[in-house]
């Protein structure tokens, strides 16, 4: 057998094979949401021509919404499922979590919603699935929505089923969900506060005129979206080893206890820790007194998701400045500098008492 039939040979070998594979994995289901989050369509003997053409069309162009899948405890409720609510009001889905800046912005936002349009046929329902472990104890989340104001329904999502089941990938995250039961907006992040509102008021008359009530938007109607640049910022950065890859002066990804010397040059958006550190899969935790933490960053505002069992004092450096000292203790989101204009700065932070967790940091 010559060199050109033995290639001509493995050539069909390996195209039958590849043509296999494909065939089989065509021949798999594709991936649904858990049953357990459809909700049922039910009949409704008085409805109208009019309105089965409506919920018709919709059906064509958008999604129906999902279950409240298997929740944990409810605050500022009584436990309630979304299928109660179809038909009768306007639905907003808020995935958030309390240590992440980006949802406490929205917060304001929200609330001022739930103040103008909540006896008018809008229910905001704040799923709270945790980032971090921490979040996930009940008695954290209630001191967070009582420090926040937060007044609307909450309800907890530990274990990301309901998060799945709308296939959800970001923190914050806002679906709309009509009187119909149909998902007909989705914003992902900050922002876009007056187009969300036309939207909700859009759908308030939609349900005033179905159940023949009156819609009367509250003045003023709109809240104006806050001032936005194009300014580029450093990235959020993760201390624990599932996703340090921004950790510069050891392995990132690796868990275990680390002695970590000082960089001459810090880098920008490289993440250096200094002293004893054990690194962990969500955070890392100084060992050792006197151990710092360097990042040379780009941006206006710092801010750092930490704890501390015993309390820590950490004090901050910006460019070789001390510009405050901090007590950390509880499981939250610390404001650590907040300039008027954006800049590239050298961060330093010492840490003078072993325990700290530090689990990101994030900027604006």
């Amino acid at each position: 057998m010559n060199k050109t039939t033995r290639y001509i040979i493995l050539t069909l070998v390996v195209v039958g094979i590849a043509g296999a594979i494909i065939y089989l994995e065509s021949l798999k289901p594709e991936q649904a949401p858990p049953q357990e989050s459809e909700i049922a369509v039910e009949e409704n003997p008085e409805q109208t021509e009019e309105v089965a053409a409506i919920i018709a069309e919709k059906e064509q162009k958008y999604e129906r919404a999902k279950e409240l899948v298997d929740p944990g405890e409810f605050l500022n409720t009584e436990p309630f499922a979304i299928a109660d609510l179809i038909g009768k009001q306007v639905i907003m889905v808020d995935f958030w979590t309390y240590s992440c800046i980006n949802c406490q912005r929205t917060l304001p936002y929200l609330t001022a919603w739930h103040d103008k349009y909540g006896d008018q046929g809008l229910t905001i329902i704040g799923v709270h699935t945790p980032e971090f472990e921490f979040e996930k104890d009940l008695d954290n989340l209630k001191k967070a929505v009582e420090k926040f104001g937060v007044e609307y329904p909450v309800v907890q999502d530990n274990d990301y089923k309901t998060w799945r089941a709308y296939k959800n990938r970001y923190w914050p995250r806002k679906y709309i969900i009509d009187i119909d039961g149909f998902i007909v907006y989705d914003h992902i992040g900050e922002g876009a506060y007056e187009e969300t509102e036309k939207i909700i008021q859009e759908l308030l008359e939609e349900r005033a005129e179905r159940l023949n009530e009156e819609f009367m938007p509250t003045m003023p109607e709109l809240e104006k979206d806050p001032e936005t640049d194009s300014q580029s910022r450093s990235p959020e950065v993760y201390f624990g080893a599932s996703r340090n890859e921004l950790l510069a002066n050891s392995a990132p990804g690796q868990e275990g206890d680390f002695q970590l010397e000082k960089p001459e040059t810090p880098r920008l958006d490289e993440l250096n820790l200094v002293g004893d550190w054990t690194i962990t899969d969500e955070y890392a935790t100084n060992t050792s007194e006197d151990a710092e933490i360097v990042y040379r960053y780009r941006a206006k505002s710092v801010f750092m998701v930490a704890s501390a069992e015993k309390g820590s004092t950490i004090q901050v450096y910006q460019d070789g400045v001390l510009v405050g000292t901090q007590t950390v203790q509880d499981d939250q989101l610390y404001i650590l500098i907040e300039d008027e204009e954006y800049g590239e700065h050298l961060l330093e932070i010492l840490v003078e008492d072993p325990g700290l967790k530090a689990f990101t940091f994030t900027f604006g």
